[in-house]
């Protein structure tokens, strides 16, 4: 899913969510050749029925009203904060990025295609009535909620951002037709605050909301050994006819605002890894894969969702192969800096340690796991 107009989603100068990780994915996806292995098609930004399915209509009227006036934006609604700076035609592309997921998620389930990737999405913090943590409308739980309205029962939310993807809980907390798992730094040491292991889902609802709150540094063996203590295991049993995961760039050890030492090559293990659990779990392999964080915007962004791209279009890249020089040169004539040579940090292939082969009561990493497993495991029916 692409449109160049999703390149105005720009809080201004300065702020880290620079939408040139956009333009510069793009440009390393088409670079690869990876755009002539998909389908590269656009939506229609979604209308105010669409939005209602997740937001209060005084909300989308106050973005509305801000994106024609900026000076007007409304502190109550978040809007017009350091966080979320209002600008002209505000309203206009973040429902035009909300539709690029919606129309993921309905290809997804036509049949259109098995798989279906919006990198500019997975904007997981913006909440029914508010602006949050650089997201103006929560596509990623416009997506999920568009699939319940067409009639799936079962919806799996995976979110490995560096950041708890509370907006997407927020909504479906209490709908036990969607398992929201949310792997993520400890809310102790990063915004939003949320997403500790006994949040777990309200009501008849109870054990549909999962959160992993991983130790400030993890690196990549805690990491993929944190994901696959729980996630799979989780799949097999929820089953899934749709997963939708949002793959947030920035836990990796050179983002600027996070604390986890993760590599693009674990990254690129978990997008290989949630591309095998849909093949597995869902629906006749049905994925729809989103953006969100991330703000090494030259380094680690554009490398990591080609990667996504590729992998979900059955076109994997070589981690080793050496980037063509024509985005190298696109890098330095948009920003001034060197790009990086290569698609890989050095680290693939990535191993870890399986959690069936025990854990240790004294690490850190493992008491994050074991914490999830019990708070979560025992009320879906499985061993803690």
């Amino acid at each position: 899913m692409w449109d160049d107009a999703v390149t105005k989603y720009d809080f201004g100068p300065g702020h880290p969510m620079d939408p040139v990780r956009l333009a510069l994915t793009m440009g390393l996806i088409r670079a690869y050749g990876v755009d002539a292995a998909v389908d590269v098609v656009a939506a229609k930004p979604v209308g105010d029925s669409t939005l209602r399915l997740v937001h209060r209509a005084d909300y989308v009227d106050a973005v509305r009203a801000a994106s024609a006036d900026p000076d007007s934006a409304d502190p109550a609604y978040g809007l017009g904060t350091p966080d979320d700076p209002a600008f002209a035609g505000m309203h206009e592309v973040s429902a035009l990025i909300a539709g690029q997921s919606v129309g993921a998620a309905e290809a997804v389930w036509r049949g259109d295609a098995s798989h279906a990737v919006n990198f500019a999405g997975g904007l997981h913090h913006a909440m029914p009535g508010s602006a949050s943590g650089f997201c103006v409308y929560n596509d990623a739980a416009l997506a999920v909620a568009r699939l319940l309205e067409l009639g799936a029962e079962r919806v799996a939310y995976v979110d490995v951002d560096v950041h708890h993807g509370d907006g997407v809980q927020a909504v479906f907390d209490a709908d036990p037709r969607v398992l929201t798992v949310s792997l993520h730094e400890h809310p102790r040491t990063l915004f939003p605050g949320t997403g500790w292991p006994d949040e777990t889902g309200d009501g008849a609802a109870e054990g549909s909301a999962v959160n992993v709150a991983l130790p400030a540094g993890t690196g990549d063996e805690g990491w993929l050994r944190a994901f696959h203590a729980v996630v799979p295991e989780l799949l097999a049993d929820f089953r899934p006819q749709v997963l939708v995961t949002q793959h947030g760039a920035d836990t990796h050890f050179e983002d600027p605002l996070a604390h986890l030492a993760v590599s693009l090559d674990a990254q690129r293990a978990v997008q290989v890894a949630c591309h095998q659990l849909a093949h597995e779990y869902a629906d006749g392999g049905r994925w729809v894969a989103l953006g969100g964080g991330g703000y090494a915007v030259v380094d680690v962004v554009p490398r990591s969702w080609t990667h996504l791209a590729a992998i979900a279009g059955h076109a994997e890249i070589d981690p080793e192969s050496l980037i063509p020089d024509s985005w190298r040169s696109e890098v330095y004539a948009r920003t001034r800096q060197s790009a990086p040579r290569r698609m890989t940090d050095g680290r693939w292939p990535v191993s870890w340690r399986d959690w069936d082969e025990g854990y240790d009561p004294a690490d850190r990493l493992d008491q994050a796991v074991l914490a999830t497993r019990r708070a979560v495991f025992p009320s879906r029916g499985l061993l803690p």
